[in-house]
């Protein structure tokens, strides 16, 4: 059956018109917000007086959200689904989570409306599910999305049997809209029931999808995936594509690496320009630092105002990776404030850090952020606001348009159009007499803002976003030198390791002191890779051994035996409709894509090869699908360059209390090296300990005391140095730099 027949299955269903607004979607080119003429309804607050449902027992914010609809929602689960064979009901399902701007607005139309709560009460199930607490299931479900409209986003709309096998899905709809499909489908699930059965059946056999092993992938897919990247690559504002654009920071890594190894320019100047217009425009938070989710527009400016914590993590790498490839001091400056940021506002007293912020505030997407000039002048002096309004493109007008109507709303996204540099010699200031200045002026901004209502926070900590933020912290102390990043990391990894475990497995989320759903795929191996991160930045043994562990732990209950590549769910999870794999890198790399890589690293830093071979085996199984569009899989070809190399094993002896080793630890990790892995053995009883973990490191020995480095490549040294210069140049960092 081919796409367009299951779209226009059952054609009664299939005219209505619902239009996509879609939250983050899966699918960027298909992102944009088809909303016409009517302005964006205002969000009311839910009426207390309503009496809770079945979700007001639950954690999830975005659930608790949605305790007092009138809509007799459920949680997924077994209680849900009996009710529905009991009383022979389709299945309403919908996923979206909690700082979704059109989640807000279909809850506000539709679901706290009580003629649309009735159809739905008298001829449906209603479930809601949080796509960050259960994505597993909004995997299964987007994919039907996406097969049966070519695009999708959140709220995601699924109508389904009580067996759980979608006919229908869609995403945002409107009261107007629900009023129209919801007794079409309750009429022909009386009259027509055998067709939909047989249209939920023909699309449940579609998701089953068969990836068969190859042969290794071509050495060209990095220089295929470049050719790709540049062609879409925007040359007047950066990013790729036109609107909207994501940042995608795994696409810019990925770039850093392929110019690592072929020193091919225009691949730097992708990433430099890139990273510097996102830095300026309005999808960065001047005033309280942090990226926003993505731009609606091409040129970075007006953003859709969510900020996510793995948006965070994800660009920070890319700014440190950047700032260590060019030593551009504006990369690591933007790497320091959105940390700032997140040690700020997005860390639990715990630890953990939390998922994300709202995009709204007082029922407007944005209003936070956003500025009079009559306000700006109230609170700075004539010459500051002056300043402001050249430096930040201020308007009495406004420089930001109301999406519907286009005309001027009086309000102002604070973003530069110029370099720093360049505007201090317009105002004719040093750049660093302007950028005191704009710290003093950013932070009376700041603390005005501070009096604003906030933002909701969506503040449930999950095991596989927190795996990236130690990632990205423990990279920016590893670059920077910085040890207030390492305990941050620290502290976030012994939430994850001692609250988030159970029996040796973790935990996919923790709120409100419960830690509960059982991990996925993602959760293993963000973790490993925020722990290798970790280790390599302090050299505490038991973050090396968590991430060996866990690595063990997701290879016996994820992983395929007969294929290879990992699954999504466990193996004792709850039975879905299919067991899916997951490879397409999207808003976050999949998880396929980062065990790939941790697996090579943890090979080098154990000694273990067959840890490589399931790479390699990772590698078989996604070459073809990965060949079909390259730039689609960036976090893959990042571990397809570590193969092609070259790739280190770096082994460091001696304390690191001694000044030698610092210094020969900083220098290291100054440069761009991307495909290392780095041991530090102690000459002391924790050497013993490490030998024990890594075998292959027993005679390594210090020479006259001295911290001495081992570089190796395919597990074969170099000559031992303790000279800084000489292990740059056997690591052929000075050349690259």
């Amino acid at each position: 059956m081919t796409k367009s027949n299951i779209f226009f299955m059952g054609c009664s269903i299939a005219i209505l018109a619902f239009s996509w607004i879609g939250c983050n979607s899966q699918t960027p080119q298909n992102n944009e917000d088809k909303s016409t003429e009517k302005e964006k309804p205002k969000m009311q607050p839910v009426h207390d007086a309503q009496p809770y449902n079945h979700l007001q027992a639950e954690k999830s914010p975005y659930l608790l959200q949605h305790a007092r609809n009138p809509v007799d929602w459920y949680p997924w689960g077994e209680v849900a689904f009996a009710k529905a064979q009991r009383e022979d009901k389709p299945i309403f399902l919908s996923i979206g989570y909690s700082t979704c701007h059109w989640c807000h607005v279909m809850a506000h139309e539709s679901f706290e409306d009580q003629e649309v709560a009735k159809l739905l009460n008298e001829s449906f199930v209603a479930i809601k599910v949080d796509r960050e607490e259960r994505p597993d299931v909004d995997n299964i479900y987007m994919a039907v999305c996406l097969r049966l409209r070519g695009n999708g986003g959140w709220p995601l709309t699924i109508l389904m049997t009580p067996d759980k096998q979608p006919f229908f899905a869609g995403t945002y709809f409107s009261k107007a809209g629900m009023l129209e499909l919801l007794p079409l489908v309750g009429q022909r699930w009386k009259t027509q029931r055998e067709q939909l059965l047989g249209d939920a059946a023909q699309i449940t056999a579609s998701l089953e999808e068969a990836f068969t092993p190859t042969a290794s992938p071509s050495k060209t897919l990095p220089e295929i995936a470049f050719r790709q990247l540049a062609r879409q690559f925007d040359r007047k504002y950066g990013g790729f594509g036109q609107r909207p654009k994501f940042p995608s920071p795994h696409n810019l890594m990925f770039l850093l690496r392929y110019w690592r190894r072929t020193q091919n320019q225009e691949s730097l100047t992708m990433v430099v320009q890139t990273l510097t217009a996102m830095r300026q425009g309005g999808i960065y938070d001047h005033v309280g630092f942090g990226f926003h989710r993505y731009s609606t527009d091409e040129r970075w400016f007006v953003p859709h105002f969510e900020k996510m914590i793995y948006d965070q993590a994800m660009l920070t790498m890319a700014y440190v990776e950047a700032y260590q490839a060019t030593g551009n001091l504006l990369f690591r400056q933007t790497a320091d404030e959105i940390l700032a940021y997140c040690l700020r506002d997005m860390q639990a007293p715990t630890g953990g850090f939390y998922s994300a912020q709202d995009a709204d505030s007082e029922g407007e997407e944005g209003k936070f952020y956003l500025w009079s000039e009559t306000h700006l002048r109230s609170l700075l002096s004539s010459a500051d606001a002056d300043l402001v309004a050249r430096a930040f493109q201020v308007e009495a007008a406004g420089n930001f348009d109301d999406e519907a109507s286009g005309r001027k709303t009086g309000l102002n996204l604070l973003h530069l159009e110029k370099s720093w540099a360049a505007i201090a010699r317009d105002i004719k200031l040093s750049e660093a007499e302007l950028s005191d200045r704009w710290a003093k002026i950013r932070g009376q901004l700041w603390e005005a803002r501070e009096k604003w209502v906030h933002p909701h926070q969506d503040d449930k900590i999950l095991s596989d976003w927190n795996g990236l933020m130690i990632a990205a912290l423990a990279k920016a102390a590893q670059a920077f030198g910085d040890a207030r990043y390492i305990k941050a990391a620290q502290w976030a990894a012994d939430l994850v390791l001692n609250t988030m475990c159970k029996d040796g497995r973790l935990l996919h989320r923790y709120r409100d002191g419960e830690a509960a759903i059982a991990a996925y795929i993602d959760d293993y191996v963000f973790m490993v890779a925020g722990l290798i991160e970790l280790y390599e930045a302090c050299f505490e043994l038991k973050y090396l051994q968590a991430a060996i562990d866990l690595n063990e732990m997701a290879i016996k209950h994820f992983w395929d035996e007969r294929q290879g590549g990992f699954y999504f769910t466990a193996d004792d999870h709850e039975a879905l409709l299919v067991r899916q794999k997951e490879i397409y890198d999207g808003a976050i790399p999949s998880g396929n894509s980062v065990a790939m890589y941790n697996l090579l690293r943890l090979a080098r830093l154990t000694g273990k090869t067959e840890l490589e071979s399931k790479a390699a085996l990772i590698a078989k199984l996604f070459a073809a699908t990965v060949a079909q569009v390259p730039s689609a899989y960036c976090q893959f070809l990042c571990g397809v360059e570590f193969g092609l190399g070259p790739a280190y094993e770096i082994v460091i002896v001696g304390n690191l209390e001694q000044q030698d080793i610092q210094t020969l630890v900083r220098e290291l990790y100054r440069y761009f090296i991307p495909h290392k892995a780095v041991l530090l053995k102690p000459n002391d009883p924790q050497g013993d300990v490490l030998s024990r973990i890594v075998p292959f490191i027993e005679h390594y020995r210090s020479m006259q005391g001295k911290a001495t480095v081992y570089v190796c490549q395919n597990y074969a040294c170099q000559k031992p140095t303790t000279d800084t210069v000489e292990m740059l140049k056997q690591l052929g960092a000075e050349a690259k730099k």
